[in-house]
């Protein structure tokens, strides 16, 4: 009997090593912690506390969400059967819809958790109960990027709703399963475009995992993640060249260079886009550092591997130009499309303040840009959520 089960155990271990490509090990931890998507319970806790004492950033960050559009009680859920989104949003069939309801939602789950205004958790679960009534698909050609965007509001909504809120949540199970045979089929598999695209999808691909406890999933899109992160930041220690997903057969030079935008040199920080623009580079560069920290939440702490010193060179590398310094001629024939976005709060409070890495032009930076908005596509209040938030 005792030979069988250690025959058997020993059979699930090699089937589970043979699941993973070389490198790669299950993510997913024993128990996932909730609330648990970018955002953790101690995370909440201490904005609560400096909102509360009237502490800055963190109030001033406050009163800017509850001053946007996303914090409206009478806000009114714009749901659709079928988003369809074009390139650039053309056509846009409730692409701008579905986001900011998503965005929306998360802002009053951020309000309810801050205030304990009931008002806003319920509004948050009219948004979510709206379009997991009705959505039942994404289409056209920046149906993808479309579902991560929205994908990865949603869960840090319902997130906090599910876990913190004391009232009922009757249609929560309805949400999950818009969430399973809506969003996740889309995204799950990823991408073979521009890397901002497959982070994004990744970053809805984990949040989701998170909140439906889907561990296969949730191991599914971390070892994607962690290959698109390689392949979208280049570090010295790559080599030559920047490394590669195997599945775009980028095998020559030339391939390379050409999907990097004709760039040529390479140096720490550099990403993929960095020669299209600043906005989609930042795009890649938010996704990283969220998903970074939902799987710092879960008990793998992705800061101190080369997820976390990609990051770091690439927060670095960015905020550099970003700041006014010129764009040598090596670097993109000398000319930058500046505009990263407000990215930089949750990186920068894993890196430097959490872990002690110096980092100069990226502390200038976020501090310029305090307190930090929203992007209106899925990035949102990192001042108040992650700014010098030691949990």
């Amino acid at each position: 009997m005792r030979r069988t089960a250690l025959l058997a155990a020993s059979a699930a271990l090699v089937a589970g090593v043979l699941a993973w490509p070389a490198g790669a090990a299950p993510s997913a931890p024993a128990a996932f912690a909730h609330p648990g998507v970018t955002v953790s319970k101690g995370q909440l806790d201490f904005t609560r506390s400096k909102v509360n004492a009237g502490a800055q950033p963190w109030k001033g960050a406050f009163d800017r969400m509850m001053a946007s559009k996303y914090a409206d009680l009478n806000r009114t859920p714009r749901p659709r059967a079928v988003v369809e989104c074009g390139s650039y949003s053309n056509p846009n069939l409730g692409c701008t819809d579905e986001r900011e309801d998503a965005i929306a939602a998360y802002t009053h789950a951020l309000a309810w958790y801050i205030t304990r205004d009931e008002r806003h958790a319920r509004k948050a679960i009219e948004l979510m109960d709206a379009w997991s009534a009705v959505i039942r698909d994404h289409t056209n050609s920046n149906a993808p990027l479309q579902t991560g965007w929205a994908g990865s509001s949603w869960p840090r909504a319902a997130e906090i709703i599910k876990y913190t809120y004391t009232g009922t949540w009757a249609n929560s199970g309805r949400f999950a399963t818009m969430l399973r045979t809506v969003y996740l089929p889309e995204i799950i598999n990823g991408s073979n475009s521009n890397g901002n695209w497959e982070l994004s999808m990744m970053e809805a691909a984990v949040g989701i995992s998170v909140f439906l406890e889907d561990k296969a999933s949730y191991d599914k899109a971390m070892a994607t993640f962690r290959t698109r992160t390689a392949a979208y930041v280049y570090l010295e220690s790559d080599g030559a060249l920047p490394k590669t997903v195997p599945s775009q057969n980028l095998n020559t030079r030339e391939k390379i260079v050409k999907y990097w935008q004709g760039q040529s040199t390479f140096v720490n920080g550099l990403s993929q886009e960095t020669c299209r623009d600043f906005t989609h580079t930042g795009y890649g560069l938010s996704a990283i550092s969220h998903v970074a920290e939902t799987s710092r939440i879960q008990g793998q702490d992705l800061y101190g591997t080369d997820v976390g010193e990609r990051l770091r060179h690439g927060l670095g590398f960015h905020a550099k130009y970003q700041l006014g310094a010129g764009a040598e001629n090596w670097l993109c024939g000398g000319s930058l499309k500046l505009g990263l976005g407000p990215v930089t709060e949750v990186g920068h409070n894993a890196l430097a303040n959490r872990l002690g890495h110096a980092m100069t032009n990226t502390g200038t930076l976020t501090q310029q840009g305090r307190p930090a908005g929203s992007n209106n596509l899925f990035v949102a209040w990192e001042t108040l959520t992650h700014g010098d938030n030691p949990a």
